[in-house]
């Protein structure tokens, strides 16, 4: 996946019932936590996960690479659900 982004029928909003962000998808909802939500709102099909993982490394002064494999296993699982645009 060069440019990931979430599939045309996935949302990404702020659910106040929840008080969590969440991934809307038709008859399913998914709750992030902070981590997720972090990588999830860059994803805008422009920059690839590398990209990605720089920014975030940046700023949470974190290794690039420990964020690249944790990015990676997000966008697997989360394209393995039909939630990303493949």
């Amino acid at each position: 996946m060069t440019h990931p982004a979430l599939a045309p029928h996935v949302r990404l909003r702020f659910d106040e019932r929840r008080n969590h962000w969440v991934l809307l998808a038709p008859e399913r909802v998914v709750v992030l936590d902070e981590t997720a939500h972090a990588i999830l709102s860059r994803l805008d099909g422009s920059r690839g996960a590398a990209a990605i993982a720089e920014e975030l490394a940046a700023l949470y002064s974190a290794p690039s690479a420990e964020i690249a494999a944790d990015i990676g296993e997000l966008l697997e699982d989360l394209s393995d659900k039909g939630l990303l645009r493949r």
